[in-house]
């Protein structure tokens, strides 16, 4: 029976018996090892051994030191293992783990082993987003410094931070002003309006940030991750651009602050208006100087200070609520002074006189001189209290009976609104219990100039509106609801904060939802619960009055506060300017991780910085870009921007939320399951509603800006991969696009040419015509489909790394011809076979290629390829088969570049058969180009003796007019002639050139027997008197050409030609393919040499060649040269001119014996002709008169 043994090796040497015998090298090992092992597959071993053969049990006797660290269970044979501490077979854990995984052994270089794999991904939260791409820091053998494990919880990691970037400078300062200009309900739906906007983008929010390790970078990272680098970095830009301006906001509302409520004195220009907006421009300078210059000294200091910030809110709203409910009980003291129904700015009421005159004690004496001359007779004279004057009450005016009538005496003329009302004094705080709030219930919407009135008050309208030289106090800026949302929506941003500190957070996929929905759950029910006790506790003028004149120029939510508006002034001036610290020192790092991620190539500069990695040239640029929103000096002019670039910011982070929702892409997988698409869908239109209800004409420029920065880094930014949502909804959209094409073949009005550009490598995969890839750019101009291949000849095993390197060098070719489209490469054994595969495997679904563009075989008679024009015709058949069209450019080289637009000039198009419509439809389309937009299209057509060529031109100019194609028309007439002797010559060479080559072309293992039996080859003997002229022209030819075929036939592939001859004599006969095979089994002694010569004897000897000369043209041969003749002779005649000519390629025959015939029509056609586009139709009509 097998019995298990549990071994225990320890690792100390003390631990061991007999522990001072171990040798070193055991000693010092760390760690122990355990094993389970079955002790039947030791039977067998005669002796184990421990600690380096040390200590050692036998089988059959006893030990004289017993090793009590081995458990026997069994049968009684004590054995010890020797498998992990063995002198001769020591083996580490690494290495025994290889030997268990030895399946894997090869592959373990490029797919780790899962420890490895855990050990690197343990700190992965504590990457610095953008600094590296996350995939350079998970590569194999990296060595990370060690980082300080996080610690932050929900609440201070997350819902303290948010609370403290929410409660800003709005909320102090603006906040009773939009209670009382909007009344208690409508600011009641912006705010909530405003709250569920950010709401939903937390719930958009958590969801991408719990999908996952989201490094510091916030709304940035979640963006460019989910939807793209082009839409992150634009958005990023903004969000950036958003953060600058909040921190330029935020120093305006401490400097309104200081010059306001803190220290009016301290105002350099006097007055009001543009004297106060040029205080702030110099003040807020200053701020952001200081600001500026804390951060770049350390952003540890602004820390430190983040907590004594967050407290000076907390008790400045704390002071708000308890003032809310003293004032139940205890009304605070702030008169309000009205004239009728018209507000008086406090600062003009000297002494609380809130009256045209008042009652004082005046001396009888003085009182005819005293009273009537004295400019003080509001203070009157003092009298010694122990004389025994007598004294009388006496009635005199006051400050603002001057102010109203430019004079203080009693029968002044005086304002006529002045003289028909009387002043009276109202609470400004009436308390909670005073109903206020059903008078604060509407809103009282005014234009910039309007005096703020109290509509309960009974007051005598006067004719003519309040004059800005008497003490009311006016509305600064025309107001509406729009309006309101634009300044009030920045008080409620600062939700990313959470998501910022990430990094810091001991479990941010928890932390960061519950911190920030809580955030925002308490600062929306602080807002919506001041709008109410604002509007209940606070008279309307007083919230209307936004700078807090009409009480003595005081923080009008400070009023409320208990127990001193100071708390609030004091609070707010410092919370303001923290937030302000924040905003300045979270930017710049912004702009940093934007910059690194190396997306926008002219902000690299900003991704350096100091040597501890603060953003240096990134906290200048923020610094000049918050100076711009500081010298609009407005606190209400820089809201509504800020509050433009955050929106869109949130816009995006629901798109990303609802896009990933509704693709279901696998890594789709987020913790915060509390999220829907139609949720994101309505945060994103909540988010797109307020941006042009806030302000129409910021919404469109931020959507501007973000498009540009889109379009940059669409064409100008780095390739970036990483997996966003986009690249996921083109591939649906393309998907679905394709499986609606799929439905029926396009109508002709729709058709346009897909191109597939076949291209040819040399040896070192550069390109041989890279002008067949520019013409094809000018032809699509930028639309359709482009495939550009190439056939890389080989083994795809063997060549999988040349089809690589040819397709890139294909991808750097199409970006420099900027031709947007695809590369294929196919790796085939023989070039035709791979350009069959290609024209039948290309494309998918509905976006086939439905025209094959490819180069003329140059020089082809004398090419060191002699199959390059065999592969033509072979291509030209393929493309035929498949019904497909057929662009053949000639003399590619001489047709212009992208860079060389051609002047004036024509492309004429000689319509010999009908094709579809190609040759009408490829010039309107070169023309759309640059290149050639400056040339005209003429167009010829061959009328025969029996047509009317009158009668055809005015079909073709009717049938160009109602294709609306602008082009001049002519019909050429070839009348019938006599076949001339040049043609008859030319077709004889051609067909004595045809017989040379098809004789000569003979296996390599016959050439070899030739060479080695046969004496040297005689050339043919001198030409003799009696040799006529063109028989001596046609020899000195047909010597000329056989040399360059024997070379031909040399170097050109044998087995290709010996298949193509087999399989041509098995098309033609039986008896052909049994000589065939003779030929090649037969064994060859000197007489079946001799009869071989005798019956192949071919052109080998003079006699065969003088046999060849004796040859009479095939009549069919000769009337297709005589075509090719004379129409090249019209078309030179016509068009020796034109920048390019477009002409009908006839088809290759069906007999493949006249393949070489027909590459000699096709030169004889072209000859001459500078530029020419040989045009073959695929069968269908590409062209349509209608609409």
């Amino acid at each position: 029976m097998a019995s298990v043994r549990f071994t225990v090796t320890p690792t100390k040497a003390e631990d061991l018996p007999g522990g001072s015998d171990l040798s070193p090298d055991i000693s010092l090992r760390s760690g122990s090892r355990v094993r389970f092992e079955s002790d039947s597959a030791n039977r067998s071993d005669p002796l184990s051994e421990v600690s380096g053969g040390v200590t050692s049990t036998s089988a059959g006797g006893g030990t004289d030191t017993p090793d009590h660290s081995s458990i026997d269970q069994g049968e009684g044979n004590s054995k010890t293992s020797s498998v992990y501490i063995n002198s001769n077979h020591q083996v580490d854990d690494d290495d025994f783990y290889d030997k268990n995984l030895a399946l894997f052994e090869e592959e373990m270089d490029t797919r780790p082993k899962v420890s490895s794999l855990l050990s690197r991904l343990v700190n992965y939260t504590n990457l610095t987003q953008g600094a590296k791409e996350h995939e350079e820091a998970e590569s194999i053998g990296e060595k990370k410094k060690p980082s300080k494990s996080p610690q932050m919880g929900t609440l201070m990691g997350v819902y303290l931070p948010c609370l403290q970037n929410i409660f800003g400078v709005i909320l102090f300062l603006r906040l009773t002003w939009v209670v009382g200009t909007a009344g208690v309900l409508q600011a009641f739906c912006i705010v909530l309006m405003c709250c569920c906007c950010t709401m939903l983008t937390a719930i958009s929010m958590s969801a991408i940030a719990t999908n996952g390790v989201v490094p510091a970078g916030g709304s940035y990272f979640m963006i460019s991750r989910s939807l793209g680098p082009e839409f992150g970095g634009a958005v990023g830009l903004c969000f950036y651009l958003g953060t600058t301006f909040a921190g330029a906001m935020y120093i305006l509302g401490a400097v309104e602050i200081l010059l306001v409520y803190i220290a009016p004195g301290a105002a350099i220009f006097e007055g009001e208006g543009a004297a106060m907006l040029n205080n702030m421009r110099i003040y807020g300078s200053i701020f952001l100087l200081f600001m500026a210059l804390l951060v770049f000294v350390g952003v540890k200091y602004v820390n430190k200070l983040a907590s004594v910030f967050l407290a000076c809110v907390i008790i400045s709203i704390l002071s708000i609520y308890v003032g809310a409910l003293v004032s139940a009980f205890s009304v605070p003291d702030f008169p309000v002074c009205m004239l009728g129904n018209r507000t008086i700015n406090a600062h003009d009421v000297v002494d609380n006189h809130c009256s045209k005159t008042v009652l004082v004690k005046v001396a009888a004496e003085k009182l005819d001189s005293n009273f009537t001359i004295n400019e003080n007779s509001t203070v009157g004279p003092t009298f010694d209290p122990t004389s025994h004057v007598p004294e009388v009450m006496v009635e005199k005016t006051t400050r603002l009976w001057k102010l109203f009538c430019h004079n203080s005496q009693l029968n002044a003329t005086c304002d006529e609104y002045f003289t028909s009302n009387n002043f009276s004094e109202i609470k400004g705080i009436p308390g909670l219990t005073s109903g206020a709030i059903s008078e604060n219930l509407w809103g009282t919407y005014l234009h910039k100039g309007d005096v703020l009135e109290k509509r309960s008050l009974h007051a005598s309208q006067a004719a003519h509106p309040a004059s800005d030289r008497y003490p009311y106090v006016f509305a600064d800026i025309t107001t509406s609801f729009t309006v309101l949302v634009g300044i009030f929506f920045p008080s409620v941003t600062g939700i990313m904060a959470g998501s910022n500190r990430s990094g810091d957070l001991k479990d941010a996929q928890r932390s960061i939802p519950i911190g920030t929905i809580l955030a925002i759950l308490t600062t929306s029910l602080v807002y919506l619960s001041n709008v109410v006790l604002f509007g209940a506790c606070i008279e309307g003028v007083v919230l209307r009055d936004k700078f807090g004149h009409s009480v003595k120029g005081n923080l009008v939510v400070g009023t409320l506060a208990w127990p001193s508006p100071w708390v609030i002034v004091i609070g707010s001036f410092f919370s303001t300017c923290g937030a302000g610290l924040q905003s300045l020192t979270g930017a710049p790092r912004l702009l940093q991780a934007i910059a690194k991620d190396n997306i926008i190539p002219f902000l690299r500069v900003f991704g350096h910085g100091k040597a501890n990695g603060e953003p240096t040239w990134a906290l200048l640029l923020t610094a000049l870009i918050a100076e711009l929103g500081i010298l609009i000096a407005s606190l209400d002019m820089v809201a509504p921007i800020l509050t433009m670039f955050f929106l869109m910011c949130y816009l995006f982070v629901n798109l990303a939320c609802a896009l990933q929702t509704l693709l279901r892409t696998p890594n789709w997988r987020p913790r915060f399951s509390y999220y829907h698409w139609s949720l994101s869908f309505l945060g994103m239109t909540f988010c797109l509603a307020l941006m042009f209800i806030s302000s129409w004409y910021y919404a469109i420029v931020a959507m501007v800006i973000a498009g540009m920065i889109y379009k940059y880094i669409e064409y100008q930014g780095a390739e970036k991969e990483w997996g966003d949502g986009i690249r996921g909804l083109s591939l649906s959209a393309a998907r679905y696009a394709l499986l609606r094409l799929e439905e029926g073949p396009p109508h002709t009005k729709n058709w346009r040419p897909q191109l597939l550009v076949l291209l040819k490598l040399d040896e070192d995969a550069h390109v041989k015509s890279p002008r067949l890839l520019t013409f094809a750019s000018q032809l699509k101009a930028g639309k359709g489909l482009t495939i550009v291949g190439t056939v890389v000849p080989g083994n795809y095993l063997q060549s999988y790394g040349e089809a690589l390197a040819a397709e890139q060098t294909l991808k750097h070719l199409m970006d420099k011809e900027r031709v947007k489209g695809f590369c294929q490469c196919i790796v085939a054994q023989k070039p035709r076979d791979g350009i069959s595969h290609m024209i039948q495997s290309s494309g998918l679904g509905g976006m086939k290629p439905n025209t094959v563009v490819m180069g003329w075989p140059h020089a082809w008679r004398q090419s060191e390829d002699p199959q390059s024009w065999k592969t033509f015709i072979n291509t030209v058949r393929v493309t035929t088969a498949a019904h497909l069209a057929l662009l053949v450019p000639k003399n590619i080289s001489l047709f212009p570049s992208n860079s060389e637009p051609c002047t004036e000039g024509y492309i004429d198009v000689w319509w010999i058969v009908h094709d579809g419509g190609m040759l009408m439809l490829l010039p309107f389309l070169l023309r759309q180009h640059k290149v050639w937009r400056k040339c005209s299209m003429r167009i010829f057509t061959v009328a025969q003796m029996e047509d009317n060529s009158i009668q055809m031109k005015k079909d073709l100019l009717t049938f160009t007019y109602q294709l609306r194609i602008d082009a001049e028309v002519e019909v050429v007439e070839m009348h019938d002639s006599d076949i001339s002797a040049y043609t008859y010559e030319r077709t004889l060479m051609m067909e004595q050139r045809c017989q040379m080559l098809r004789q000569m072309r003979l296996s390599k293992s016959d050439r070899d027997r030739e060479a080695y039996l046969s004496p040297r080859y005689k050339s043919p003997g001198p030409f003799t008197p009696n040799t006529s002229r063109g028989d001596r022209d046609r020899q000195a030819q047909l010597v000329k050409d056989r040399n360059s075929m024997l070379r031909l036939t040399s170097i050109g592939s044998d087995d290709e030609d010996d298949t193509d001859g087999g399989e041509r004599d098995r098309a033609g006969s039986g008896g052909g393919s049994s000589e065939h095979h003779r030929r090649i089994q037969m064994t060859w002694t000197k007489e079946k040499t001799t009869q071989y010569r005798a019956t192949h004897s071919g052109c080998s000897t003079p006699e065969g060649f003088r046999d060849m000369l004796s040859i009479r043209p095939d009549h069919s041969n000769v009337r297709r040269m005589h075509t090719a003749v004379k129409l090249n002779e019209v078309i030179v005649n016509r068009s020796h001119d034109a920048r390019v000519v477009l002409l009908n390629m006839p088809g290759p025959p069906k007999n493949t014996e006249g393949d070489e015939n027909y590459m000699e029509f096709l030169e004889v056609l072209t000859e001459g002709l500078e530029r020419v586009l040989l045009v073959r139709g695929g069968g269908s009509e590409v062209i349509t008169i209608y609409s």
